[in-house]
């Protein structure tokens, strides 16, 4: 072969290896493009999403309160391209919800997608809930005095003589519907359970509902004891004789008296020697002489029968105790 040949030939493989490495750059440009073309429009493409927004209600008028609990969150879907939906912050689509001028009672607000601070190309699909319920009442003050509660019971024999609350009375603030059917607050319970004595405490106040708010939780109270008094009757008790020399005969020989003193004072008091005729100076002979009853400190007589009493006394002397006179 011919030098010319041989260059000829070796210039005709060069350009077509430049030809075969360039159709294979235009399929890995081509290629490139497709898969760009593909993620654009994938992120282009339109997607749904689920978002839970919060709600502020906000300007409520002085003086109102909202009574009812109304929902804190609404749920939305939200459809745009993926990448769009993807940068959504559910805080800075807050739902606002504008008080003012409400009134007092039920009011309802509706909730439309435009009330939503949306970027472009994205749009409100659902709303849950699509209307709130509000329920406002008026805000106001109230003294009321403070009942206190007790359980248990005193020892026997004892009685509640006074009850003292400090401060007799609190101030409530809260909804007028809850305030304004109240008579009175009632306390945690005071154990009164074996109290022979006065007793103080602190005791905390029970709210009758937790939308009302107090001057103060809790006051002090002291329950004042002291012993019950009560009224007793005893029958067949002997009459004794004081003060006699001579022997003798009492008619009738018993007496019923009706003592009024302190209960446990009362349950323990012996009969014997509480009723007596005085027969100082008496002489021999036949009398009529008032019945007395001694009775201990702290005791009174009510009544007793017979008022007055037969007695004979006889010229013979007392030689032995007076229980063994003649009957």
């Amino acid at each position: 072969m011919r030098l010319g040949d041989f260059k000829y030939l070796f210039a005709v493989s060069g350009v077509r290896r430049l030809r075969g490495a360039d159709i294979g750059m235009r399929i890995f440009a081509v290629a490139l493009a497709i898969g760009l073309w593909i993620f654009v429009n994938a992120g282009e493409r339109g997607s749904v999403e689920p978002l839970t927004v919060p709600i502020s209600y906000r300007s409520l008028p002085q003086g109102m309160v909202i009574v009812n609990h109304p929902p804190a969150f609404v749920k939305i879907e939200v459809t745009g391209p993926r990448t769009l939906l993807s940068l959504l912050d559910p805080e800075r689509l807050t739902l606002r919800i504008d008080l003012r001028g409400v009134a007092a009672g039920q009011s309802e607000f509706k909730v439309y997608p435009a009330m939503f601070n949306m970027e472009r190309n994205t749009a409100v699909t659902s709303i849950s809930p699509d209307q709130l319920a509000l329920d406002v009442d008026r805000l106001v003050t109230r003294d009321v005095p403070v009942h206190l509660a007790v359980q248990g019971k005193v020892e026997p024999g004892y009685t509640i003589t006074s009850v003292d609350v400090t401060p007799p009375t609190v101030t409530i603030a809260g909804p007028s519907r809850f305030i304004a059917p109240l008579t009175s607050v009632s306390t945690e319970p005071f154990d009164l359970k074996g109290l022979t004595s006065d007793a103080g405490r602190s005791v905390d106040i029970v709210a009758p509902n937790p939308a009302l708010g107090f001057s103060t939780g809790h006051v002090d109270a002291r329950v004042n004891v002291a012993e019950a008094i009560a009224d007793r009757e005893f029958r067949a008790v002997d009459v004794e004789v004081r003060g006699s020399g001579f022997k003798y005969r009492v008619e009738p020989k018993q007496a019923t008296l009706t003592i009024r003193g302190p209960a446990v004072k009362l349950a323990g008091l012996a009969p014997k020697g509480l009723a007596y005729v005085d027969a100082r100076g008496v002489a021999p002979g036949s009398h009529e002489l008032p019945l007395q009853v001694t009775l201990p400190d702290a005791m009174q007589l009510v009544r007793h029968s017979p008022d007055k009493v037969r007695l004979r006394m006889y010229h013979e002397k007392l030689t032995t105790t007076a229980d063994e006179h003649p009957s």
